[in-house]
């Protein structure tokens, strides 16, 4: 079986506000279209990625801010941190977990700077965006044997 993530689908309160931010932060904008239904769809890249975020009218039921967990990963995570927020986002600082396993429950075992052993897959920020959904930045220099 060979398959890819394609979408996400993200409940927003209002999609010009969304599209604007997005665009701000180097997103591509791939898609803007109304139907006669009244339905719009907004789709969004984020830069290097294949996988992409819809939003937009009358798209999903789900409440604005309800997904949390997106996980955005980058070689270079105070970079890619610098460039958020030279568009717009209010990204956390850089943390770790204490135990070097990213726990999804809660910020307990958070410890504030990147893992020490700047190892792949443990040093994190976060971001929301203006409706409150919820993405992680997720360093990866070097993948593990198998991904992509």
């Amino acid at each position: 079986m060979d398959l890819k993530l394609e979408i996400v689908v993200l409940p927003v309160a209002d999609a010009d506000r969304a599209k604007a931010f997005y665009e701000g932060l180097g997103f591509r904008l791939d898609a803007d279209f109304s139907t006669p239904r009244g339905l719009r769809v907004v789709q969004v890249t984020p830069p290097g990625s294949a996988a992409s975020l819809i939003f937009g009218e009358n798209l999903t039921s789900a409440e604005p801010g309800s997904v949390q967990g997106i996980h955005l990963i980058t070689a270079n995570l105070e970079q890619t941190r610098a460039e958020l927020i030279a568009g717009g986002a209010d990204v956390s600082e850089i943390w770790h977990d204490q135990d070097g396993v990213f726990h999804w429950a809660g910020t307990a075992n958070r410890v504030a700077g990147p893992n020490t052993e700047h190892n792949s897959y443990a040093s994190f920020a976060s971001f929301d965006d203006p409706d409150g959904n919820g993405f992680v930045l997720q360093q990866i220099v070097d993948r593990l044997p198998g991904r992509a």
